[in-house]
């Protein structure tokens, strides 16, 4: 399978003392990188919600939120801790003796106060788990997300490669003869330019320009290096950084073709190659 390095996920869980709620969403990126929003409840849970991440996802820039809601307030509440309210109490007159003009606690804040309606504390421990559990379900779907995206993207890639052959594929031919003129109007120049010199001196200097010109190496590299496209996409798993090299190698074939043309079909030939390379590439980009 192929993965993109762009997805997205939500999924909510509801628990005893509220819901949680996860969010994750990527783009592509070198290297495996993190940016948690976690809410402070939660916030000793990333560790191994990093953990659990980069056993399923080896790149991309993810982005992970988790929030917790906690259920809402019962209509009656519970009876006020008096022993809170007597230590509040204390507090405030020792607060307003120290300091006479400051504004007495108000009713609100009063029951407002953590714990005054009784231990309101919320179990963390109990908490993690349920994370975790919310953020397998949800790489489930981030990842199916990828895999989605990166199958189309290799369809793009395997039509691009099908298109770079059929081009191969129909200027191979034109090259031997285009050559062959070319070296024929060359011996022509040369005689009429080198005038006495032996026929030898001008042989020596054809054999030089036809290495020069021959571009059966770089037809047969880039036919290599096509194959080793398809067979990296059809191996699959994490593709991108050697699918990435290989249009390296594509594109140094192309322009070395281009350079070493003698004929305009394979000059236009070389500039498509390079602008199907470099369309490969854009895909590749946000290949896991």
């Amino acid at each position: 399978m192929i993965f993109s390095m762009t997805g997205y996920a939500a999924r909510t869980r509801d628990i005893e003392c509220g819901s949680l709620h996860l969010e994750l969403k990527s783009v592509n990126s070198r290297y495996l990188d993190f940016q948690f929003r976690i809410c402070e409840e939660l916030r000793v849970a990333e560790p191994a919600l990093r953990e659990l991440i980069s056993a399923r996802l080896s790149r991309g820039k993810i982005e992970c939120r988790l929030n917790f809601i906690p259920a809402a307030t019962k209509a009656v509440p519970q009876a006020l801790s008096g022993e809170l309210l007597a230590r509040l109490a204390d507090f405030d007159a020792q607060v307003r003796a120290a300091l006479p003009h400051a504004a007495p606690l108000s009713v609100g804040e009063v029951l407002r106060w953590p714990g005054m309606f009784g231990d309101d504390s919320l179990d963390v421990e109990a908490l993690v788990p349920e994370a975790l559990a919310l953020l397998r379900a949800a790489l489930d779907d981030f990842t199916a997300s990828r895999e989605r995206e990166g199958a189309k993207l290799a369809d793009v890639i395997r039509e691009r490669v099908a298109r770079i052959r059929e081009h191969v594929r129909l200027v191979t031919p034109l090259i031997p003869a285009a050559q062959a003129a070319f070296q024929d109007k060359l011996r022509q120049r040369l005689l009429d330019a080198l005038g006495s010199v032996d026929d030898e001196r001008v042989r020596q200097e054809l054999v030089l320009f036809a290495a020069r010109i021959d571009v059966d190496e770089e037809l047969a590299r880039l036919t290599t290096h096509l194959d080793e496209v398809e067979r990296v996409l059809k191996a699959g798993g994490a593709t991108g950084k050697r699918l990435d090299f290989l249009m390296q190698e594509l594109n140094r074939e192309a322009n070395t073709l281009g350079s070493k043309s003698v004929l305009s079909a394979v000059s236009q030939t070389a500039m498509d190659l390079k602008l199907l390379i470099e369309q490969m590439r854009e895909q590749i980009q946000n290949l896991e």
